[in-house]
């Protein structure tokens, strides 16, 4: 199938048209603003993978596992250093992304500069081809009409060739001969301008094909400019997300090393107390082993100022009382 390009489908019939030209012109603007949106877009990018990468980098500084000890302690420091390494690599994409935008900037004014040289080249040419066009078309009414006063002269001159006297034929003959010279100067003038306007139509023509070609070639880079910032845009996105899969294999490789006994043990040997419990606590007595021993009976007084008892008599009759023979007895209680 035959290729198609701008320089064979942006003409038209109309001489003083630009519509064709116009419409290429349309379509470079878009492209343009097009660039424009990528290049935010990844500003806009840059900026948010910095302000990732910066709180990402203020909580890997954050306490984390501070009181942990043995291998966890190990799993938890490499996990932190991972985690401030995973933010400078977010900082560097967002360093990355602004310098790929950068050169789409680049890109984009080299454009600009191109497209200006070759507009301004070609409206000279409009201009010139339209001024031109009106003259040739003035100086086509002009000769048109002078060719009808000169047909004009004629026929009167040969209507009255007969009928007027000498005078009035010389006149007449002069008059045609000034109508009949006015239509060859008109027609000089205007075979002259359609001469010019030829030269500068061939002109414009050949300016024409040499703009078509070159803003072809210029939206032919734009668009596999575009693909490739972008396709490179993805990888380094790509590339991020493998250097931070990368980074975290580093912390599961440590986890690994994180043995769950290993660590109990290091506890127990770091921070042990002993290994015999206290003694069982006796029931004791509250009547039998708190309560304070009485105290040993008081002695009666020996001699002193009374005499022994007298020994009753057993009358007839009487009651029998019983006497303590024990001498330590007394009716005082202590």
């Amino acid at each position: 199938m035959k290729e198609l390009h701008f320089k064979d489908n942006f003409w038209n019939n109309d001489i003083t048209s630009t519509a064709g030209y116009d419409s290429i012109i349309q379509h470079l603007n878009d492209g343009k603003r097009t660039c424009k949106e990528i290049e935010d877009f990844m500003k806009a990018r840059a900026s948010i993978e910095e302000k990732y990468a910066k709180d990402l980098l203020s909580l890997s500084k954050k306490v984390c596992g501070h009181n942990e000890m043995n291998t966890l302690k190990r799993s938890l420091d490499v996990f932190k250093l991972q985690t401030e390494n995973v933010s400078l690599s977010h900082l560097q994409l967002a360093q990355t992304m602004r310098e790929e935008a950068k050169k789409l900037e680049e890109f984009r004014e080299k454009q600009k500069e191109v497209r200006k040289k070759v507009e301004q080249q070609m409206d000279a040419l409009h201009k010139q081809k339209a001024t031109q066009y009106k003259k040739t078309m003035e100086s086509k009414k002009t000769y048109e009409q002078k060719c009808r006063d000169k047909e004009e002269a004629e026929q009167t001159m040969n209507r009255n060739a007969s009928t007027s006297n000498t005078k009035q034929q010389e006149k007449l003959f002069s008059k045609a001969q000034q109508a009949k010279m006015a239509a060859e100067d008109a027609d000089r003038m205007y075979n002259q301008n359609v001469n010019l306007l030829s030269k500068i139509q061939e002109d414009w023509q050949k300016e024409h094909v040499k703009s078509c070609e070159a803003f072809e070639k210029q939206e032919a880079e734009r668009i596999s400019t575009l693909r490739n910032i972008v396709w490179t845009h993805l990888n380094h996105l790509s590339q991020q997300c493998v250097t931070s899969d990368e980074l975290y294999e580093e912390v599961r490789k440590s986890l690994e090393q994180c043995n769950v006994q290993e660590d109990i043990e290091h506890f127990i040997n770091l921070r042990r107390t002993g290994d015999k419990p206290p003694a069982l606590i006796p029931y004791e007595n509250f009547y039998s082993n708190q309560r304070v021993p009485a105290a040993p009976a008081r002695q009666p007084p020996q001699g002193g100022r009374r005499g022994p008892l007298p020994v009753p008599g057993n009358a007839e009759g009487d009651v029998v009382y019983s006497t303590i023979q024990d001498p330590a007895y007394s009716l005082i209680r202590y």
